[in-house]
């Protein structure tokens, strides 16, 4: 079953949820309304977005859900220019108590060069954002996502069983701090493959309470 709203405004048609068009409203509600449908189908369920660029603010995709659920990207999204848009949220694109997601394809570019800066600066700056967290996923997947210039970690898989992450790719210029390329704490069963790593800080970080 694939999400579809051909003006993203949350008209559903036999049970499809695709966005054709923007996602710049200030509160997401497209991708959000998307994430609302496919979470309580009775059967299995695809959210895609289509090739262009889509500005999204920081977004929290919440279970559980009624049966599995694949997010397919095969466009951009991009993060606001304004650092503080996001700095303090603590993530970007948040995924929680979701089991059987997958989240495929699709490029992420979090702007995390105004962050950095006002941290070299020495103002007050915010802590940042992670670019896309698993916290308490079961049985889910990342594969082929490209991730570049994340605030922070680009993606952070915490308390999660059994998540598998392949073919991806993070960047991020050399003196970016805090840009972890992958970091797994307090999860089990956790798989990477594939994955090219250029960025400011760990490539793959190990917090405590992981077990393999």
């Amino acid at each position: 079953m694939v999400w579809h709203c051909t003006r993203c405004y949350g008209h559903i048609q036999r049970g499809n949820f695709w966005c054709k068009t923007r996602w710049e409203n200030r509160r997401n509600s497209a991708v959000l309304k998307a994430w609302a449908a496919a979470c309580t189908a009775a059967t299995s369920s695809r959210i895609y977005v289509p090739k262009g660029r889509y500005l999204l603010r920081s977004a929290e995709f919440r279970g559980p859900c009624k049966n599995k659920i694949r997010v397919q990207i095969d466009g951009t999204l991009v993060a606001p220019l304004d650092h503080r848009a996001l700095g303090n949220s603590d993530y970007w694109i948040l995924f929680i108590q979701v089991n059987w997601l997958s989240v495929v394809g699709g490029n992420l570019d979090a702007k995390g060069a105004g962050l950095w800066a006002c941290k070299a600066s020495g103002q007050t700056c915010p802590t940042g954002a992670r670019s896309i967290t698993f916290n308490w996923v079961n049985n889910g997947e990342i594969k082929g996502l490209t991730s570049i210039n994340s605030q922070l970690m680009h993606i952070v898989i915490n308390s999660c069983k059994n998540v598998k992450v392949s073919n991806v790719k993070m960047i991020a210029p050399d003196l970016s701090p805090n840009t972890d390329g992958i970091h797994v704490q307090s999860s089990t069963g956790v798989t990477i493959i594939n994955a090219l790593i250029k960025t400011g800080d760990d490539c793959i970080s190990i917090g405590p309470g992981t077990r393999c």
